[in-house]
């Protein structure tokens, strides 16, 4: 894949014309003021038919499950699948991504943690029941989701560093601990909760359970929004759980032997390759910005793009931009021919995007002077967003070991 196809294109202008008349006019509000992002998702995936579309899946998989579970042979041989159409189809989900973060990454953190790692682990790891229970509201934004792993103590050292416990009593499992950092922490309707099972062995070999919770639920306390840096259109928030009950039926799985730790890693690699898309669309907009600028601020009596150090700056703009939308065409293709990246190849996607990102970002302030640290230029705002692209899904310190781990085996 070298482009977007017709079709990708006539996505990309529609999600782009959404993006204009929807989020830009209102990008001071979700970002400054008290108005959650949700119903402006929602109504997006009204628009695109996103949620229908999540519906007629989660209805398929859905009795697909039950035919299983009833004994009835299920076809597993796989359907010839043709790599164009496998592109296309992952074309359309890459290009809403891009599109949003031109102006509000945050929207796409929001919506990724709600359906993607809350939804995605209760399809991929629950039972029916919970499927039905929990997973369809999630997929089509109806209930908003939390994804809770990350404690004060632990943050690149998530497993080792948990604290956070889970102690039989019955039939029923008690909770307790906090977690912080957590995307929609604030307004979750439906929050996955990793952690320990307390059973009184050595704390390192400790089983990791993961539960869903619902909020209400006596002695779990949400917190408000906290202040940060950027994506400030993503709510994030932090937990307390106090002698939290919950049945069995709330164990994702509804097993002790469910692989929470593989879950969570393979979580962890899906998110690191959308960092990937979401950067590009940064990219493209602080670069789209700067030219526009160059062309435009006039100093010394001509504009500031007739000065060759502001041209190497837009010519490093452009090869970042050039280098991260190949990163995701590649990654596009893997997918239409059946293949997931590696922890190792996702990690280098999302190293080098979100440092790419990072640096065009801090170029583009500086290409502005002194209306770039404004708040009134967008720049400003692209930059305080970027920054957490080489944090959260793992910091750039984390990638560089995932990278190597995977080269040193591979070499083995």
């Amino acid at each position: 894949m070298i482009d977007w196809s017709e079709q990708g294109l006539m996505m990309r202008d529609a999600f782009r014309k959404f993006v204009d008349s929807e989020i830009a006019p209102n990008i001071e509000e979700l970002e400054h003021g008290d108005t959650p992002p949700y119903d402006v998702l929602r109504k997006m995936y009204k628009t695109f038919g996103i949620d229908d579309v999540a519906r007629a899946r989660f209805e398929k998989q859905i009795a697909r499950d039950k035919r299983i579970a009833a004994g009835e042979a299920v076809e597993e041989r796989k359907k010839e699948v043709d790599p164009e159409e496998a592109a296309e189809a992952a074309a359309m989900q890459i290009i809403p991504i891009i599109e949003l973060c031109r102006y509000s990454p945050g929207l796409i953190t929001a919506m990724g943690v709600s359906m993607g790692l809350a939804g995605g682990s209760i399809m991929s790891k629950g039972t029916i029941r919970q499927k039905e229970r929990w997973g369809l509201d999630l997929l089509t934004l109806d209930k908003i989701g939390a994804w809770a792993i990350t404690e004060p103590g632990s943050g690149s050292d998530a497993f080792g560093g948990m604290k956070s416990v889970a102690r039989r009593d019955g039939d029923e499992y008690v909770l307790n601990g906090s977690k912080t950092f957590i995307t929609n922490g604030p307004y979750a309707d439906t929050i996955i909760f990793i952690c320990k099972l307390d059973d009184g062995g050595p704390v390192e070999e400790r089983k990791v359970l993961t539960f869903v919770l619902e909020k209400g639920t006596p002695g779990l306390v949400q917190s408000k929004p906290l202040r940060k840096m950027g994506m400030h259109s993503s709510p994030t928030g932090e937990l307390f759980l106090e002698d939290v009950r919950v049945p069995k039926e709330n164990l994702l799985g509804e097993t002790e032997e469910s692989p929470s730790r593989e879950g969570a890693k393979d979580n962890f690699s899906t998110e690191r390759s959308g960092v990937a898309a979401m950067a590009l669309g940064i990219v493209e907009q602080a670069l789209k910005l700067s030219v526009e600028y160059a062309r435009t601020r006039v100093q010394f009596g001509k504009p500031i793009g007739e000065y060759q150090l502001i041209q190497l700056k837009l010519a490093k703009m452009e090869v970042a931009r050039m280098n991260i939308q190949n990163m995701v065409f590649r990654h596009i293709e893997m997918v239409a021919h059946g293949r997931r990246p590696s922890l190792a190849e996702a990690s280098a996607m999302k190293l080098y995007a979100a440092q790419a990102c990072m640096e065009v970002c801090l170029e583009a302030v500086q290409v502005f002077g002194g209306n770039g640290y404004m708040s009134e230029y967008q720049v400003e705002q692209l930059c305080r967003d970027a920054k957490v692209l080489q944090i959260y899904a793992g910091t750039d310190e984390m990638q560089t070991i995932h990278i190597a781990r995977g080269l040193l085996q591979e070499g083995a």
